[in-house]
């Protein structure tokens, strides 16, 4: 049903199911780029958290069990492209909505263009296995010009066909990761690592930056809601698959931590200076030729990661435009391959501009990884807030009951508010990180009470769509 000034989200005009639930935890295994933990991550935890780094990924893992639950409580009672913006709008109403909503685009965006600085990277990486040196700048360009343009062509042709590559590509490289694992504990002759279990030289003071990176590693856990109308079966196969996404990548990033903190030590360079730990971890283990493997998969998990981004961040940024929030014309499908065409280029545009332009500002890659991934990880933390609290307000509405949803609601909200926190003291280097993310939020914020000052009718259209929907 039509209404004044908005297009309602329930006639989206995407192909409808068309995903498997295996091609729909494809999107959010995906979209956490979970080889990117062990390739990237784990170092810069370490740095932070030494013997405890697997202790911090089994409280992230928690935490993010519990926002699940929360997301899972419309999930499974609704179904749309709109993801947070549309499950906050049901239990806070429209603006609340708006500021997830565009929290949630800004999170996928620059996290899309956090993983394709990491593309990036480990292209160099390759580049130097491959004795290919004094060139690093120009296979940096080329790495994210090439990543970014491959995801969007993908994008914008077929969601099933960009599922069906995720779910291959992801699936091969976390057994690829987990059997390398394996091999190590079998090469040690030894499993316990007493060190890590008496989480020696871990304190307080390390807490807060290491909370932060390991809940980055999560980010884009609960992007499968996106494919509302795109999955079969949505109020079943969504709901596990953003449950399983966390718990099953949660294990592995734990078991991998463990093994690459128990593997190096006592080596040269230590694990937070390594730039390409998993494949000292493949030597180690008496496997060398794993490592270049590895090191290919990596490029093309962060590729399937930036490809993950795309698709859902315009996904939302599809959903807001039929509200009338943006311009319309992203609110359009594509007339024969049923993608929102028009936002998916919009969203490929600032996943490949934003790092690009960074590093030829002359910021380091791996700054750039992880500069966008904090302002990411701070974006999506405040949507999982907002969604956190939206559940059991939106419960009561529909009569249900609420006890244990309101428990875990204020769990969750306890649970984020310390990651939170620690994204703004102590102050971050580069100390304003935090404030861009803020900035970011406060133009969708302006725009959004732009609309109701001038147009209040656009509204009650976009309250009464949600009604509908």
């Amino acid at each position: 049903m039509p209404f004044e000034g908005v297009i309602s989200v329930a006639d989206s005009g995407l192909r409808r199911n068309v995903l498997s639930f295996w091609e729909v935890t494809a999107q959010s295994v995906a979209n956490i780029a979970p080889s990117a933990t062990p390739a990237l991550v784990v170092p810069l935890v370490y740095a932070s958290a030494g013997n405890a780094s697997w202790l911090y990924y089994a409280f992230a893992t928690v935490a993010l069990m519990f926002v699940a639950y929360n997301v899972n409580q419309f999930a499974k009672r609704s179904a749309s492209p709109g993801s947070l913006y549309l499950f906050v709008s049901q239990g806070l109403g429209p603006t609340w909505g708006v500021l997830s909503g565009w929290s949630a685009v800004i999170s996928y965006l620059i996290v899309g263009g956090s993983v394709l600085a990491g593309l990036a990277n480990y292209a160099v990486v390759l580049a130097h296995d491959a004795r290919i040196t004094g060139a690093d700048a120009a296979v940096t360009v080329t790495a994210m010009v090439v990543g970014a343009l491959a995801a969007w062509f993908v994008a914008y042709r077929d969601i099933k066909l960009s599922a069906q590559f995720m779910l291959f590509i992801e699936f091969a490289i976390v057994g690829l990761i987990l059997a390398l694992s394996a091999a190590y504990f079998v090469k040690a002759g030894r499993v316990v690592d007493r060190d890590q279990f008496a989480l020696s030289g871990l304190s307080l003071g390390s807490l807060r930056q290491g909370l932060v990176l390991a809940i980055f590693s999560f980010v884009g856990f609960e992007s499968a809601t996106a494919l509302g109308h795109e999955a079969k079966d949505p109020l079943r196969t969504i709901p596990r698959a953003v449950m399983i996404s966390v718990i099953a990548v949660g294990v592995l990033f734990m078991v991998s931590t463990y093994a690459l903190v128990f593997a190096f030590r006592g080596q040269h360079p230590t694990l937070d200076q390594s730039n390409a730990p998993l494949g000292v971890l493949a030597t180690l283990a008496g496997v060398p030729y794993l490592g270049p493997l590895i090191a290919v998969g990596v490029v093309i998990s962060f590729f399937a990661c930036s490809l993950a981004c795309i698709n859902a961040g315009a996904r939302v940024l599809f959903a807001m435009s039929r509200h009338g929030l943006f311009h319309s014309s992203a609110g359009n499908t594509h007339a024969s391959n049923a993608t929102p065409h028009v936002a998916v280029t919009f969203a490929a545009i600032v996943v490949l501009f934003v790092p690009l332009g960074l590093f030829l500002a002359r910021t380091a890659i791996m700054d750039v990884y992880g500069d966008l991934g904090e302002i990411g990880t701070l974006a999506v933390l405040f949507a999982y807030v907002l969604v956190s609290i939206a559940a059991p307000i939106y419960l009561k509405r529909r009569g249900e009951p609420t006890a244990g949803a309101i428990a875990i609601s204020v769990i969750s909200v306890a649970l984020l508010a310390v990651p939170i926190y620690s994204s703004f003291f102590p102050p971050p280097s580069p100390w304003f990180l935090p404030y861009v993310f803020l900035a970011l939020l406060a133009l969708g914020a302006a725009r959004f009470l732009y609309l109701r000052v001038r147009r209040p009718q656009l509204i009650r259209a976009i309250e009464a769509d949600l009604v509908a929907s």
